[in-house]
């Protein structure tokens, strides 16, 4: 019989490949493998998002999330100018467009003090010192905010791990699995992996693999799809960095935003329309299972019911370029209908619990021999390198069952 790896990392996605660059370097000696579904890394969420290295204004102190990105953005800039991978840090304005978001502007500034962010309140000479276009009553001015392609930190990752001799087995779809005391085997079309322990970062399918190696999840996956719209080259000039609103704290996203990518262009997004399948991208894309195993949830028919208003209007303003363009002239009034250009969209991977919760923190869920990555929310990209501090515990020789929390206490720092 094959000797089994060490590890096998399922999810091509940058949360699987940091994960796996973590494991390599915190013990040399492991075998391990990438398995990812598609022809290339990156091909999902990790190659279709902002850009946006965050600073971790927005998170709750003492959170996983608030810790993990504040530690982690600087540990990115670090990574990316050692590997010549361009990056910006133009900085940030989270704009309150009237009094009537002051308070919820004064909790955002709470919360990125507590968390060791640098920012500068200000007023409506200082936003436009910084944004000239951009018009709110007060702001808050992050200047540590950057930007980052990271499709190429996720393929820098891979090739690190390729010169360290592991290997990414690209086009191989984990369809089966075949569970041992000492190992799993993965079954898919290309034939099969054995390792003595599995970690799950297979994103937009990532309980589906779960239920696979399994366990039965307690969070389903729901996906939201995010459509951007590209600033015309003169419009573009409007912005300088990022312009974000200040955003709805009973939903896990940031609000529709403009942001200046590394290669200069500037977006309007991402909105958050509800997709008729994991990896329906496009506003007419459909797959009917995926359709049908989302109704049937009783968690998304409660979030359906609680948040039906804003979801008329997301998906309204994905029909109607001039809605989207009221919208975002609150914070930039010059902006014209057509300054707005298509562009692209992704998909985000919303864990929903069974009573239609929005699970906003990562969620790790451990099992003998396994390690599942059931939910990771922005801001994993940016926090996708470990701590130096962190002790990373991995298993190595024989053993082939993590010590409870081994992989947990760390594993988050790999997710976007």
């Amino acid at each position: 019989m094959t000797k089994p790896l060490d590890i096998a990392v399922i999810g091509g996605g940058i949360v699987g490949l940091a994960t796996a660059d973590a494991l390599r370097r915190a013990r040399p000696g492991l075998s391990l493998t990438v398995i990812e579904k598609e022809p290339e890394v990156a091909a999902h969420q990790t190659g279709r998002n902002s850009g946006v290295i965050h600073a971790g204004l927005y998170y709750a102190p003492g959170s996983l999330k608030a810790r993990l990105c504040t530690e982690g953005a600087e540990q990115l800039f670090r990574y990316c100018a050692e590997r010549g991978i361009p990056t910006t840090r133009t900085g940030k304005i989270v704009v309150a467009i009237s009094r009537d978001q002051l308070a919820a502007l004064a909790e955002l500034e709470r919360r990125g003090t507590a968390n060791g962010v640098a920012m500068q309140r200000i007023g409506p000479g200082g936003i436009a010192e910084i944004e000239p276009h951009a018009r709110g009553v007060e702001a808050l001015h992050v200047p540590a905010t950057g930007a980052v392609d990271f499709g190429d930190v996720a393929r820098s990752l891979a090739a690190d791990l390729s010169r360290a001799g592991h290997r990414i087995r690209t086009g191989f779809e984990v369809r089966e699995a075949r569970r041992a005391p000492d190992r799993t085997r993965l079954i898919g079309p290309p034939g099969d992996v054995t390792a003595r322990v599995v970690v799950n970062c297979a994103g937009l399918h990532v309980d589906r693999v779960m239920r696979i190696l399994g366990q039965e999840p307690d969070l389903k996956v729901l996906p939201f799809r995010g459509e951007y719209w590209g600033l015309s080259e003169t419009a573009a000039d409007l912005v300088r960095g990022h312009i974000y609103p200040v955003p709805d704290p009973r939903l896990p996203h940031l609000g529709v935003h403009f942001t200046r990518n590394v290669a200069g262009r500037v977006e309007l997004g991402p909105n958050a329309v509800w997709a008729w399948g994991r990896e329906a991208y496009g506003r007419l894309s459909a797959r009917l299972p995926d359709a049908l195993e989302a109704l049937s949830y009783r968690g998304f028919r409660r979030l359906a019911q609680a948040h039906w208003r804003t979801a008329i209007e997301e998906q309204w303003r994905s029909l109607d370029r001039r809605s989207a363009v009221r919208k975002a002239r609150a914070m930039l009034p010059e902006l014209g209908v057509r300054d707005l250009e298509t562009w692209r969209s992704g998909i985000r991977a919303q864990a929903v619990d069974v009573d239609g919760g929005l699970i906003h923190d990562f969620v790790i869920r451990e099992a003998t021999g396994v390690v599942n990555v059931l939910n990771a929310p922005s801001p994993a990209a940016t926090a996708c390198l470990p701590s130096e501090s962190t002790s990373l515990s991995a298993p190595s020789g024989s053993s082939h069952r993590p010590e409870p929390g081994a992989l947990t206490s760390q594993e988050p720092q790999s997710n976007r």
